[in-house]
């Protein structure tokens, strides 16, 4: 999978929490038990649990999983930060944050190759930020077997959709955004990214196997206030753009430099999913 700094997760993780469905974190909230395990695919430093932890039962157990070690190494320092109180348990934690005691524990591994791995303590809950718009239809459907077949919920956020608005527009709009998601169709380390099309591909799988999905919508909407992140976005969107060879690098330039100038708006569109296991989820025929 591509990687990713502890920079720019920290940049983004602000727009992301403020962005997540509280809807769908309560219905989440009310399918779960008091005293839960928690598994988080490509955790990154921790964003995940950080958003979803204080919503949750009294007494957590999560297992967040990267192949990052330099990103599971940032999370134990993020999340020691985070908690009220936080002590060293093995080679994890325990965090104390309001009434919730959360052990953690992270663990080292290539989801591409075998994200069933991940799963081995059968958990009760299986969740994802932000990853599989990276993945290929493929993988989604691997995931969602293992998922199945451990019988835990599952729930995603911020999917990338594909929408964006960015103002004030610009000519190059339509052609930057269509190299864009050229480029986010390429191998992100999971085969060929279903990008946009990742929430319905979750949704198609899950219910296959009998699961009732629900799914929300979760765009940023960033302004003045996350200056740094629109600057990072411009950036990062420019040069995926450029790289296709749809645009030409002067275009890309000149785009990203109107989005850095003071005024820039933009709303980012991403989902949000739930799938919950019906009494008797059986094997798709």
């Amino acid at each position: 999978m591509s990687g990713f700094s502890p920079d720019w997760l920290a940049l983004r993780e602000p727009a992301d929490h403020a962005a997540r469905d509280a809807g769908l974190v309560a219905a989440l909230a009310r399918v779960l038990p008091p005293r839960l395990r928690a598994v988080d695919l490509g955790c990154g430093t921790g964003s995940n649990l950080r958003a979803l932890a204080p919503h949750l039962g009294s007494a957590q157990d999560w297992v967040l999983v990267d192949h990052d070690p330099a990103l599971l190494a940032a999370a134990r320092l993020r999340l020691t930060d985070w908690a009220e109180r936080a002590e060293p348990a093995g080679e994890g934690l325990i965090l104390h944050r309001g009434p919730a005691r959360i052990a953690v524990r992270f663990r080292a591994l290539d989801l591409a190759a075998d994200p069933a791995a991940a799963l081995e303590e059968k958990p009760d809950l299986v969740t994802a930020a932000a990853l599989f718009d990276l993945a290929s239809d493929a993988w989604i459907a691997t995931v969602a077997r293992a998922v199945a077949q451990a019988r835990a919920v599952f729930y995603t956020a911020l999917t990338y959709d594909g929408e964006e608005d960015w103002t004030p527009p610009h000519p190059d709009d339509a052609a930057i955004h269509a190299a864009f998601l050229a480029h986010q169709a390429g191998d992100k380390g999971f085969g060929p990214a279903a990008g946009p099309g990742a929430t319905d591909a979750l949704a198609n799988a899950f219910r296959a196997w009998g699961y009732a999905v629900e799914s929300a919508a979760s765009p940023w909407h960033l302004g003045p206030d996350a200056e740094a992140l629109l600057h990072q976005l411009a950036e990062g969107t420019a040069q995926a753009a450029r790289e296709t060879g749809q645009v030409a690098a002067s275009d890309a330039a000149a785009w990203s430099a109107l989005r850095q100038r003071p005024g820039t708006r933009a709303v980012i569109g991403h989902r949000d999913l739930l799938a919950v296991p019906a009494p008797a989820a059986t094997a798709p025929s």
